[in-house]
């Protein structure tokens, strides 16, 4: 496993912003609606260190979906809801470690892993007629 760097994300930022926002959203499209939700997140005073954005974001009722949100001293009820992982999906699959490509591990990027990942899996899976 191999420490997070900076360039893995890109940063949503405004002056007014108390937080940074680090996205791992790259080659995904985020609704304006929803950076203008995460902008006003990042200005509360109790939300910890950053705000994460991952690839299922999307605007949501009381809090936007996708995102994770540590806080100091606070709880946002609003942030957990029902729809927790909507757009993530799970799969049980045949392959192995060894199935996978030895520089996983360097693809350079989130993007990169994905699409390491992804071939791999779509050599090795089933996915039937």
């Amino acid at each position: 496993m191999r420490r997070m760097e900076q360039n893995d994300y890109d940063v949503l930022g405004g002056t007014d912003q108390l937080r940074p926002i680090k996205m791992w959203t790259r080659g995904v499209p985020v609704e304006p609606e929803a950076k203008e939700q995460l902008s006003k997140l990042a200005q509360l005073p109790f939300v910890f260190h950053h705000v994460a954005v991952m690839p299922d974001v999307h605007v949501g009722k009381g809090s936007t979906i996708g995102s994770v949100i540590p806080t100091l001293g606070a709880v946002i009820p609003a942030a957990v809801g029902v729809d927790i992982g909507c757009g993530m999906m799970a799969a049980k699959t045949t392959l192995r470690a060894e199935d996978l490509p030895d520089n996983l591990c360097r693809a350079g990027s989130y993007a990169g892993l994905v699409t390491a990942v992804r071939k791999a899996v779509e050599r090795k899976a089933d996915f039937g007629s």
